[in-house]
């Protein structure tokens, strides 16, 4: 981590090191499976054999990523997802509960171990709304750094936009004007407009950040809210009304000839909605990242989702029993966006704030050069 980076990270030297087991690496970093790949996915040179961690700690997930720089972006070697519900509650209590620390605390204990045992010289640890709108926010962070060794970095909704720009621009597509980037969190959901990217010699694109909005609503708020089990219509449509209200601004300011525009979702909302469009039979990153959906597509995806029970919902592969009350509000919020900004096609990223800061990170240290 570069010394003048802000406070959230790790103290390495309170962190003992130890060997990665084996070898064995997947290449999937920015350059993901499934994409068409211009050049050879190798390593660059990095000072002392530099590895990178980059831990996002949401209001619904846990997800960490520890990644080595190729030549056109990097390799993942190490990850971790588990759903920990940590705004559960924030919304009418004002604080963090016990029993959601208390699973915060054993995932982050996963992540500090895999961030040991890969030997990590780099990391950027950010939590998000939870522990923004939590009372208790500053407390927990130092909670976690007293059981873990981990100092968690709160950020601002402005860095998140940024940061789930940086980790999805590589699915801009060339021949369009621009893009309307949404990323549905678990407690605010970040909308940005992005211009055409700034090209890169080496490395990932640069994003072209034209204007970004913050909404006060997420998944998690906005099922607590409404309720996420039984979801007649008028409820579902009431939801996505609520979310209407704090999209419209961002609309008003925003509102361009969107005939060459497309969106670019990243969330549980859109990849789920990608998995029940092709039918998978178990989640496949390789087939969700980076695929095209239409609107028409789109709008039968939700209105099968509609029509399942929760017990059907729970048993779909691509929802689960973690993200079966969840999945209406994401579609709700979903609907509102499309309703402002009516593009014919969405391509889903399954990629986001932590491949953001894998590469705002080794761009500061100026892994790819003059990019």
């Amino acid at each position: 981590m570069n010394e003048e980076a802000p406070a959230g990270g790790l103290d390495i030297d309170r962190m003992p090191r130890r060997r990665p087991r084996g070898p064995r690496r997947t290449r999937y970093g920015i350059r993901r499976d499934g994409l068409r790949r211009d050049r050879p996915c190798v390593d660059v040179d990095v000072p002392a054999g530099a590895t990178y961690a980059a831990l996002d700690l949401g209001t619904n997930n846990c997800r960490l990523l520890i990644a080595r720089p190729t030549v056109d972006g990097f390799r993942v070697i190490d990850a971790f997802s588990r759903i920990i519900r940590l705004g559960e509650g924030v919304a009418a209590s004002g604080s963090i509960s016990e029993a959601a620390i208390a699973r915060a605390i054993d995932a982050l204990l996963v992540c500090r171990d895999k961030i040991r045992a890969r030997e990590v010289t780099h990391a950027r640890l950010i939590a998000t709304e939870a522990c923004r709108a939590a009372g208790n926010g500053a407390a927990f962070r130092a909670r976690v750094a007293s059981e873990t060794g981990l100092d968690l970095e709160i950020v601002d909704s402005a860095a998140e936009a940024r940061l789930a720009a940086a980790g999805c621009t590589e699915l801009f597509d060339p021949a369009a004007a621009g893009v309307i980037l949404f990323d549905i969190g678990g407690g605010s959901s970040e909308l940005v407009r992005l211009g055409r990217p700034n090209g890169a010699r080496r490395g990932p694109p640069k994003p072209d950040i034209v204007g970004w909005a913050s909404l006060p609503v997420g998944v998690v708020t906005l099922a607590e809210r409404y309720g996420g089990t039984v979801v007649p219509r008028e409820v579902y449509d009431a939801m996505v009304e609520e979310v209407a209200v704090f999209v419209e601004d961002f609309a008003a300011a925003h509102r361009v000839d969107l005939s060459r525009f497309h969106m670019l979702g990243t969330s549980g909302t859109v990849t789920t909605i990608a998995g029940v469009f092709l039918n998978l039979k178990r989640y496949d990153r390789r087939r969700v990242d980076g695929c095209w959906l239409s609107d028409v597509e789109i709008s039968r995806v939700v209105g099968e989702l509609m029509a399942m029970t929760f017990a059907e919902r729970a048993a779909n592969p691509c929802i689960g029993v973690e993200r079966a009350d969840l999945v209406l509000a994401g579609c709700a919020i979903l609907d509102a966006i499309r309703r402002a900004f009516p593009c014919a096609r969405l391509r889903v990223a399954d990629r986001g704030l932590r491949e953001g800061m894998l590469v705002e990170m080794m761009r500061a240290d100026g892994v790819w050069g003059d990019a």
